[in-house]
């Protein structure tokens, strides 16, 4: 069975996720989101995998873009894997209806808990945490994948019902909003205007002025910017100074840089 997996990261857990997939899928590759949304079209296999992060309790806008780019064939195999901290909520069920409007089945749809990457709440935790969590995702991917090797179907995973009313209603309050949330981001004295920021942003949302970032407010709440910056010179609000950095260890910055791409 042939299988391409379409991914969209920006610290990295959710590439990490479709390699390892691919990994133990076999006959598979993997392709960035942002590459297909800018070719258009998607190519031809037997199966075919989203692997995205939640953001903000949902899915992100430029998944939503991407779903527009894949030709209607109901025949086709389609799974996915929601990449979170630890609330899933609808996620799979909202991405599930998306498809389903554009023709598309879900057959399977995977919730994958990694390392919070959202800095403005805080550091990703201690690294013996951070260990136990990558290997229960290492675990829950191989089990996931024997399922979708079987062309097995039905399985959607979801959160607890109060994650699906409370922070359904909050995606839904927020979603319009997100593009304009880098207004908060900002620069300290230690920017050396190396471009890293532009480089890893997967839409193309940093533009360097004088050698200093600026934001389009075309945002997608990925993190990759502050969370990639050498100099760790971009901070968002008042408190990130103070919070450690992530990026998935086995991810490296060549991997990220979609310029190039």
């Amino acid at each position: 069975m042939k299988t391409i997996i379409y991914y969209y990261t920006g610290t990295g857990n959710s590439l990490w996720t479709a390699r390892q997939l691919a990994q133990e899928l076999g006959n598979a590759e993997i392709h960035p989101m942002t590459k297909m949304i800018k070719d258009g079209g998607t190519p031809k296999a037997d199966a075919a995998g989203i692997v995205f992060p939640v953001h903000m309790w949902g899915v992100p806008g430029l998944v939503i873009q991407f779903l527009k780019t894949i030709q209607k064939d109901s025949a086709k195999y389609y799974f996915a894997f929601a990449v979170n901290a630890g609330q899933v909520s609808r996620t799979l069920i909202q991405l599930r209806n998306l498809m389903k409007s554009r023709g598309l089945p879900l057959s399977a749809g995977f919730d994958i808990v990694l390392p919070s990457n959202y800095i403005p709440w805080g550091g990703p935790g201690p690294a013996e945490h951070l260990q136990k969590l990558y290997n229960e995702a290492g675990k829950k991917i191989e089990a996931a994948a024997k399922y979708i090797a079987g062309k097995e179907t039905g399985h959607i995973e979801k959160g607890s019902l109060w994650q699906r009313i409370v922070f359904t209603a909050l995606y839904k309050m927020t979603y319009n909003m997100i593009p304009k949330m880098d207004r908060n981001f900002r620069v300290d004295d230690k920017c050396n205007g190396c471009g890293t920021c532009a480089d890893v942003c997967p839409v193309g949302n940093i533009l360097l002025d004088s050698k200093k970032p600026a934001w389009q407010h075309r945002c997608e709440q990925c993190l990759a910017c502050i969370q990639w910056c050498p100099q760790e010179a971009i901070q968002y609000g008042k408190k990130t100074p103070a919070y450690e950095r992530y990026h998935h260890p086995e991810i490296k910055l060549k991997d990220m840089m979609f310029k190039a791409k």
